[in-house]
């Protein structure tokens, strides 16, 4: 993960100190060498810490730990000296286009480099920690009548392996969440760990806690598969079996590219599960004309999908699934005001959208591959069907 960005990080940070330093620092009156010593410090603990990051064989470290902090480290100290040393230079060239003496860039710089170290220590404290429940109400005139009512709790993108250790009470509250909701049928869309199954141990018991009427369905996401490690091959497909083999020791039931009936008296609807849609070099695994077989035409069809962007590329144009849910995008665990990067990437990034009578709900995740969360906190969404009319 560093390494893919090592250039950039390195530039970040040195740049800064150095603008700071030379245009800002120097002109004091004094400057001693151990005030200078201290100020270089930090960016050359950093700067080393980069390089060493950079070494790791994985998507990241083994000891997640060592991510997580210094990327804490990035944000409270490079980024906001960067946005200072950016404001400040700005600030410089407009002092000398209009010939003015004030360099107001400094003071814009400080304040939102206040803001950055505010953002980044809250979300990686209280804000990963609060757990928002979204309730939906879904409507459709194909829901067989003995379902008008039925409650579906979705969630996703768990990333286990963040929640080892201290933060393992944050997840036993999401599930304790789950389960009070007393839904009809649970729903995980995928990314249960981050890198390899071995995060999910110490989870077990709570993960075969999880209950509802008609069980709990889930499918895998991109991280779920051994695309964040470099290991043989014989490694890899051992740890791909035993994520699945786990999820189903759980009791839930796993959908790779398949279906399954759910009854209601002599009603029925149909859940399927697609496997993931491989994007940036990762491998395509959907086939949603396997997930799709036997269906019969005039059913109501709950399409589990991990990558939102899969439903208007396939879903739509070739199923006829009414509701599909997916995860992946987290919202970028970032939002202001509503809105979040994530809409740059994603036409559907969080919440319920429509198309026609047919519609998508992305959860923006339990979890994160960063323990790090700002104005997108976790997310439990309860869905409620209803027959269109009744």
């Amino acid at each position: 993960m560093i390494a893919r960005i090592f250039v950039l990080l390195v530039l970040m940070i040195i740049l800064s100190d150095i603008y700071i330093d030379r245009r800002l620092l120097r002109r004091k009156t004094r400057y001693l060498w151990w005030q200078r010593l201290l100020w270089w410090t930090p960016g050359i603990i950093l700067f080393v810490y980069t390089l060493v990051l950079t070494f790791s064989r994985d998507f990241a470290p083994e000891r997640i730990e060592l991510l997580n902090v210094y990327l804490f480290l990035f944000g409270v100290l490079a980024i906001p000296k960067f946005i200072f040393a950016v404001c400040s230079l700005l600030g410089w060239g407009h002092c000398r286009y209009h010939h003015t003496k004030n360099n107001w860039g400094n003071l814009v710089g400080l304040l939102l480099a206040i803001g950055q170290i505010y953002i980044v220590v809250y979300g990686s404290t209280i804000g990963f920690r609060k757990l928002d429940i979204r309730h939906e109400d879904f409507y459709s005139a194909d829901l067989p009548q003995a379902f008008d009512g039925y409650r579906i709790v979705q969630f996703s993108d768990a990333h286990l392996g963040t929640y080892r250790g201290k933060d393992k009470k944050v997840f036993e509250r999401i599930v304790d969440s789950i389960n009070a909701q007393k839904a009809d049928m649970i729903v995980f869309t995928g990314d249960l760990q981050n890198m390899s199954p071995e995060e999910l141990y110490e989870f077990i018991p709570l993960l075969s806690s999880l209950s509802a009427k008609d069980g709990v369905y889930s499918i895998l996401g991109n991280h779920d598969y051994s695309d964040y490690i470099k290991a043989d091959d014989v490694v890899k497909v051992a740890n791909e079996r035993e994520i699945i083999s786990r999820e189903r020791e759980f009791g839930w039931t796993l959908l790779l590219n398949e279906n399954k009936t759910v009854k209601r008296g002599n009603d029925s609807i149909i859940v399927a599960g697609v496997e993931n849609d491989g994007r940036g070099g990762e491998p395509k695994r959907t086939d949603l004309k396997k997930a799709m077989a036997g269906v019969d035409s005039s059913s109501f069809v709950l399409m589990l999908a991990h990558d939102p962007r899969l439903w208007r590329k396939e879903i739509l144009p070739g199923s006829k699934a009414q509701l599909t849910l997916s995860g992946h995008t987290h919202a970028m665990q970032f939002s202001v005001f509503g809105m979040s990067p994530a809409r740059l990437m994603y036409r559907e990034w969080g919440g319920l959208y429509h198309e026609g009578n047919r519609a998508i709900n992305v959860s923006v995740g339990t979890g994160g591959f960063i323990p790090f969360r700002f104005g997108a906190s976790h997310e439990i969404s309860v869905i409620t069907l209803h027959k269109k009319g009744a």
